[in-house]
């Protein structure tokens, strides 16, 4: 079942009941759907803001990454040049005294944690009913 991330309201534009003592109902109906047009027109918008921002912040990070791995390319085509394989000579004592590569990346954790859930999803939850009481079931 697909979980649905963002819903646009009002979803039905004309299911609603008449007031009483109207002379013209289609006028009435055509201003009803009007506004919920509106309606979903800002629900539209408001969901559209929250993409682009979403985008914006995979772009920084991402050009934030690529930057990062562009300083240690250069960094490396840099020690890569300046080693002459002729003149240097290493010895498998010197090799393996050498301390291993240790990647300095951060490991993400509690990636599923209230704190991380994006503003739609948190929304959808804050909407929904209570899980029933199951702690108190009997062993049966």
């Amino acid at each position: 079942m697909p979980l649905v991330k963002r819903n646009i309201d009002p979803r039905h534009l004309c299911h609603t009941a008449l007031p009483r003592g109207i002379k013209n109902e289609l006028e009435c109906v055509t201003n009803i759907s009007l506004a919920n047009i509106i309606r979903q027109l800002s629900s539209l918008s408001k969901y559209a803001e929250d993409i682009f921002g979403e985008l914006f912040n995979e772009a920084h990070s991402f050009s934030f990454r690529v930057n990062s791995l562009q300083e240690r390319v250069d960094r490396l085509s840099v020690s890569v040049t300046q080693l002459d394989p002729k003149e240097e000579e290493l010895s498998l004592q010197d090799i393996t005294m050498r301390k291993a590569f240790r990647s300095s990346t951060i490991q993400d954790q509690q990636l599923f944690d209230r704190k991380t859930l994006p503003i739609p999803l948190q929304e959808t939850y804050d909407v929904c009913e209570q899980p029933p009481p199951l702690n108190i079931l009997t062993p049966y």
